[in-house]
């Protein structure tokens, strides 16, 4: 299953509210004990991600597509990267992830950034 690894960036209550949507969610949070510390380097986070196979949950469009190219320009690999639209609303945001979780194979995220909401007619927002 989709283990999810929260940006710092992102609410702390988000955790609790997937956990409680989804209690056998794996998330986690930067700054959690055993995940990268708070305001780790882009690029250790990366690491991180892969070597305990998290996807990255983040807001970070405008620096995160060079992260991870750079990423796999070095032979590594990512479980793969989900940037959020800034004003998602907390709603559509807990249903994307937890599609995702629920729908969607490790191999449909792996090395690619895919940008939410997904291209679903139920999730696009007026």
């Amino acid at each position: 299953m989709i283990k999810f690894l929260l940006d710092e960036n992102l609410d702390p209550r988000l955790r609790r509210e997937l956990k409680r949507a989804q209690p056998e969610m794996v998330v986690w949070r930067v700054g959690d004990a055993s995940t990268p510390p708070l305001q780790s380097p882009d690029p250790d986070i990366l690491v991180w991600c892969e070597e305990n196979d998290h996807v990255l949950v983040t807001n970070n469009r405008a620096s995160m597509p060079g992260h991870l190219a750079d990423h796999l320009i070095a032979g590594r690999h990512t479980p793969g990267i989900l940037v959020i639209k800034k004003k998602m609303s907390w709603g559509v945001l807990i249903d994307e992830l937890d599609f995702i979780w629920q729908n969607m194979s490790p191999d449909e995220l792996a090395d690619r950034i895919r940008y939410l909401p997904l291209a679903r007619p139920d999730t696009l927002e007026e």
